[in-house]
Formats: structure tokens, sequence, C-alpha cells
């Protein structure tokens, strides 16, 4: 066949070196960009955790939709995707993360939907949490409550109390 092509077109036969060239460019051009585009449209690749390190001292709250790993002191509340506390940490205030894995000290609530306090962990505070684990050895002194949106403040449960209003002006056109 590829013969027969050849022989049909006699004035291509000199563009023939130019086309074997081109099929085989098209080959290897179009996966290139088609990978390339793939992964344009795939998610975007997390970035590594912000890490705190043991010498770092902040007072001041924090606050991303990244991680957070701390090794040092935090005078303040944190608010994070996940947030790892390490070993030699110290965190003086709330935490809320969509998972909180404790490993060293938080004085202060914790919300998170998954929580994990390890067998280094100690933590002097409530826990609001989806889901708990705590391995044997972690030190705790508080109280543990799980919601179904433990992320959010008691304050969102007010506001069915403020519906409540909503029945006196049905009783207004009572008069």
């Amino acid at each position: 066949m590829f013969s027969k092509s050849k022989i049909n077109d006699p004035a291509p036969k000199a563009a023939d070196t130019a086309k074997p060239a081109a099929p085989e460019a098209k080959p290897a051009v179009p996966p290139a960009p088609a990978s390339s585009e793939f992964k344009a449209s795939a998610p975007k690749p997390k970035p590594p955790a912000s890490v705190l390190s043991a010498d770092l001292h902040i007072s001041g709250n924090l606050k991303t939709t990244g991680d957070i790993q701390v090794e040092g002191t935090v005078e303040g509340d944190i608010r994070a995707h996940l947030l790892t506390v390490g070993e030699t940490a110290t965190i003086k205030g709330e935490v809320i993360a969509d998972d909180v894995v404790v490993n060293g000290r938080i004085v202060g609530r914790v919300r998170g939907l998954k929580v994990r306090l390890t067998s280094t962990a100690r933590v002097e505070g409530d826990i609001i949490h989806k889901t708990i684990a705590i391995e044997s050895g972690a030190h705790f002194e508080g109280s543990v409550q799980r919601q179904d949106d433990p992320l959010t403040s008691g304050k969102p449960a007010a506001k069915p109390a403020a519906a409540a209003p909503a029945p006196k002006p049905a009783a207004a056109p009572a008069k």
C-alpha cells in the first residue's frame, strides 16, 4: 500500500522525505502537549506543609487553607487544613483544622473533623470532633464532644433560637 501511494503521487516523492519527518514529529509532539494539557487540567499538587521550627516562637493567630507542622511555640489560635503538632511543640490557643495530629502539647480548645492524640500528646482543653483517636499514653484533661460539623462554633445553634420570634408576627395578626 505504501508503494502505491508513492506511485500515485510522483510529485510528493520529493516531499516524501518531509512527510516521514512530519508523521514522526506529529506523534511525538501531540502526546507531549496532550500530557501537559492533562497535567494542567488535573488537580494542582498540594504544596508541602509549612513547618514552624523548634526554635520559633510565634505570638499571634495563624490561618491557612494548607497544612502546618508546628515544632516550636505558638501563643494564638491556629486554623488550617491539616495541623501536625510536633513532640517539642506547645500551642496555647484554639486549634481548628480538618485533621489534627497531636504529638506535643496544646492548651486550649481543639476542633477538628479528625483528631488524633498520639502517645506523646498532652492536651489541656476541650476537644470537639467528628472522629477521634487517643493512643495509650496520651495525656488529656478536658471534655470530649462529638459533632457532625465541629469546625463551626456554637454560634449557628443560636440562630435557630432567633427563628423563635417568627411566631410572634403570626401572633400579631391573631390580635
